[in-house]
């Protein structure tokens, strides 16, 4: 039984997101092929050889691969998916653009942000905002599957597989890539920080998320924050941490001033250590807090901050 593992990757540098699916694959068993596809993509190839348990390194190393367009990747994975009995790939904005196009054209369901494998055809994925657990089992041929990174342990590197080149090279007319707009930041990648501070709606302005600045500079963490706060306009949306944000999972979770909606906690329940700032006491977020500190968050950061 074969695995293809659909590698993540930006600016030349795989993303840790691709151990994380690497270790769901291991769980199902069978030999890990890692799918590279991109153009002048070989320092990633050399990355991925170096995962634990994976068995080959194929490349797809092509200028229609550039920008990992839908299209162009849907149609190549489709041209190898007869080779294996599941396709993974990390519940990204890639994964998630990619693999259910890759499901349509296979004419087979997706299974969607598993965060176990119970065997090669059932797995458990969250619902109702990470509420339940569904344990699903598919009978399809070819199981297509985005993995919710944070449910697996990233596996280690010191291997050393095959890499190979895959000459399939498909035409793509139906998309362009037209620009893109990246936010620069000198801290850590959101949902690859191991520390995470978020602010909320208790921030009360965009101006007072500066001081979460000094906090998160002597922590090496990076900045998040609730929905509400990214719907009052204080950050930008890329900072949302949440359901319909990013799902981080980092060893330190800071929440501060927020209250704790459900679909704020289903996007960072999973964090090792959370602490909570709130000035109130019967805020949900005390409930999934280790440790919960009750106050005004504007005379509590900064103490904390010269404490660190």
């Amino acid at each position: 039984m074969s695995i293809l593992v659909l590698a993540e990757h930006h600016d030349g540098q795989l993303a840790g997101a691709t151990a994380h699916v690497v270790a769901a694959a291991k769980a199902i068993g069978g030999d890990i092929d890692v799918l590279v596809a991109g153009e002048n993509v070989g320092a990633v190839a050399e990355a991925a050889a170096k995962l634990d348990g994976v068995s080959k390194v194929r490349v797809a190393d092509h200028a229609v691969y550039a920008h990992q367009l839908a299209e162009p990747m849907g149609a190549l994975l489709v041209e190898l998916a007869g080779d294996y009995r599941h396709v993974l790939a990390a519940a990204s904005t890639t994964g998630k653009n990619v693999l259910p196009r890759v499901a349509a054209l296979k004419d087979v369901s997706q299974l969607s942000e598993i965060v176990e494998v119970v065997d090669a055809d059932t797995f458990k994925r969250p619902i109702y905002a990470g509420n339940a657990i569904a344990t699903v089992q598919s009978a399809d041929s070819l199981k297509v599957i985005t993995v919710r990174s944070t449910g697996f342990d990233a596996v280690g590197e010191g291997n050393s597989a095959a890499i190979e080149s895959v000459d399939t090279v498909v035409e793509n007319r139906q998309s362009a890539f037209v620009k893109q707009e990246l936010a620069q930041s000198d801290r850590p990648e959101l949902a690859a920080a191991k520390v995470v501070i978020s602010g909320g709606r208790g921030m009360g302005s965009g101006e007072n998320f500066k001081l979460l600045d000094g906090i998160a500079d002597k922590l090496g963490a990076a900045i998040g924050a609730s929905r509400a706060a990214v719907d009052a306009g204080f950050v930008p949306n890329d900072m949302q941490v949440g359901q319909t944000g990013k799902i981080v999972a980092p060893e330190l979770y800071i929440a501060v001033g927020i209250s704790g909606a459900i679909q704020h906690l289903a996007g960072m329940k999973d964090s090792k250590v959370i602490v909570a700032i709130n000035k109130d006491e019967e805020a949900p977020i005390f409930q999934v807090a280790d440790y919960g500190l009750v106050g005004d968050l504007f005379e509590i950061l900064p103490e904390l901050e010269s404490k660190l």
